[in-house]
């Protein structure tokens, strides 16, 4: 609040409070005038009677010139007529008359300058008992401006400068809560193959990325759309007045800006979205809470990811209670566990070169109480999304090496192969955990092998490479599983210390049009295979076909239906008497290059 020169003391004599003269009046003004604010002293009418330094100085500052004399009110009002102004004028009025003993106020005025608005602290104090009132004002625009940069930093990305998590429920809490009840729709994009540029250009490229993604989703969208960042690669569109349909057109637009490639670190990449849709339509739509339609957004866009890159899913019911399902499950696995739910069944593997059964490769299943023997494939993802793939591997290794063990003192001598979890190598307790289920089972080191995939060394390869070198010490073998899946590496076959290589079934069950090449495909696999020094397993062989396929050009094993399905523990000493003529046992091969070590515990599907 600016004011122009004045001296201090000069109206005081105006005011005509009978015991206040002469030296009273000098004190009373010196008060006054040490005051580190802006301060006026009015009398009962608003006209200012006297103003100290600070307001002369503030006066001079802003290039106005507002002095003793002066009708505060109506300058209240003159420098703007807003509400802050109106009950500033109103409350003065109940100081003057006694209705109350004091007010403050935060006012916001046009800087004279025109350079943005100025910030005040108004505080009026009445003296004596004639009406007569001291008002301060204290410039608090530099504490407002901090506080709104701290508000807006805390209601947005750092990064991208979207609006964040807690900003975007906000305003989809406040589109759901509109007196008219319009549609509002929710777009949640999850951007695919983010991580692997993250992962091999660096963080830096990957904020690039992100940067240059956000600013294309905001120009595809409309004015009265929000786009924000929930964080990681997680990106909402808030769709204001759009039904279903017209959140999916945006959601096709959406996919549009990302199809001309992404120019990063010299290179041009091109980059998809998976898009899951909810909203609500109008007057129709259900109390609902912004955290709840955001979710139900982030089901249809996993059960888009689930169908392919690039895809979008609007939200149904049945999404919702799919994921309680899975939730419900989730937490019965754990106690599952515990409560020995788990069994382990087993399907036979056999050495190509003399038709022996050498082992099995035994499969995780579930004996849920209630909904009966459930296969890997419906809990085992439920295991990695909830942290107890570590457990559940572990569970497997010492429930594996037992059964080895007691088939070795019935006479089969089997060899055990358990499948290693993504956890185990970045939890770095792999060969602690191995041991113990070795000296717990009294299983000999020579009769586990290990097996991975080449994804689950990714995160770490150097430290998953360096365990399982210190497994191969004590005796332990090592696989690589699924070979020739996706996006197989050569470099995975130097890096990792392995002995045995095995063939995707994709490969083997190729047929049609293809099979020429997939033959060619697998001679390539077991010719790397040779050149390294491994052996190598075809996995899925369905017919009698295919089994003389992959003997024909020099596989070590084979296992698929066409050889047995998996079968319970207890089943497994009686097939092999049948298969082998009624022998206890199989007698197998001595050699170092074709020693069979194909008992195999895996927690993957089969």
């Amino acid at each position: 609040m600016a004011a122009g020169g004045s001296d201090a003391g000069l109206a005081f004599d105006a005011w005509d409070g009978a015991t206040t003269r002469g030296r009273d009046a000098g004190l009373v003004a010196a008060v006054v005038d040490a005051l580190p604010s802006p301060t006026v002293l009015l009398d009962p009418q608003g006209v200012i009677l006297m103003v100290n330094s600070a307001w002369v100085a503030d006066g001079l500052k802003h290039g106005q010139s507002i002095g003793p004399g002066a009708d505060y009110f109506a300058e209240a009002i003159g420098l703007a007529d807003d509400p802050d102004g109106r009950t500033l004028v109103s409350e003065l009025h109940e100081l003057i008359a006694g209705a109350r003993s004091e007010l403050a106020i935060d006012r916001s005025l046009p800087s004279p300058a025109g350079t943005g608005r100025l910030w005040f602290h108004v505080q009026g104090t009445r003296v004596g008992d004639a009406g007569h009132v001291v008002v301060t004002h204290t410039d608090v625009t530099a504490r407002v401006l901090a506080e709104r940069a701290s508000s807006w930093q805390a209601r947005h990305d750092h990064l991208t400068e979207l609006p964040n998590r807690a900003h975007l429920h906000e305003l989809i809490d406040r589109e759901l809560h509109r007196p008219d009840q319009r549609a509002v729709s929710v777009l949640f994009l999850d951007i695919d193959g983010f991580k692997d540029v993250n992962d091999s250009l660096g963080h830096e490229v990957g904020d690039e990325l992100l940067r240059q993604m956000s600013a294309r989703l905001v120009a595809a969208t409309r004015g009265q759309d929000t786009v924000g960042r929930l964080g990681g690669d997680e990106f909402v569109v808030v769709c204001r007045d759009c039904t279903t349909d017209g959140a999916v057109a945006m959601a096709v637009r959406c996919q549009a800006a990302f199809a001309e490639p992404f120019r990063l670190a010299g290179r041009s990449i091109m980059l998809g979205a998976s898009i899951g849709i909810a909203g609500t339509d109008g007057e129709d739509r259900p109390v609902i809470r912004s955290t709840e339609l955001v979710r139900d957004a982030d089901l249809a866009m996993y059960a888009a990811k689930a169908a392919g890159r690039g895809r979008m899913r609007v939200f149904s019911p049945d999404l919702r209670a799919a994921a309680e399902k899975r939730m419900q499950l989730a937490a019965e696995l754990r106690d599952a566990i515990s409560r020995g739910e788990l069994v382990l069944h087993y399907q036979p593997i056999v050495h190509l070169g003399t038709g022996a059964c050498s082992g099995v490769e035994a499969l995780v299943r579930w004996q849920h109480p209630v909904r009966g023997l459930l296969p890997p494939a419906e809990f085992v993802p439920l295991a990695a999304q909830h942290d107890l793939m570590a457990e559940l591997t572990c569970w497997v290794l010492h429930a594996a090496t037992r059964q080895a063990t007691a088939w070795a003192g019935v006479g089969l001598p089997l060899v055990m192969n358990v499948n290693i979890s993504a956890e185990h190598f970045s939890a770095g307790t792999l060969t602690d955990d191995v041991a113990a289920a070795l000296e717990g089972s009294g299983l000999p080191p020579d009769r586990l092998v290990v097996e991975l995939t080449e994804t689950s060394v990714a995160e770490d390869p150097e430290s998953a490479a360096a365990q399982l070198a210190r497994l191969r010490v004590t005796g332990v073998e090592v696989a690589i599983d699924d070979f020739g899946c996706g996006f197989s590496s050569i470099s995975q076959l130097v890096s990792l210390p392995a002995g045995l290589l095995k063939i995707d079934r994709s490969l083997v069950t190729c047929s049609g049009g293809h099979a020429g090449q997939a033959a060619a495909a697998i001679a390539a696999v077991i010719g790397l295979a040779d050149a390294f020094g491994m052996r190598t397993l075809a996995e899925g062989v369905e017919t009698a076909r295919q089994l003389t396929m992959v003997r024909d050009l020099g596989c070590t094993f084979a296992q698929g239906f066409h050889i047995a399905r998996p079968m319970a523990a207890a089943e497994i000493p009686a097939w092999m008497a049948a298969r082998s003529g009624g022998a206890a046992a199989e007698t197998l091969p001595s050699g170092a290059a074709d020693r069979p070590r194909r008992l195999a515990a895996s927690v993957e599907p089969g």
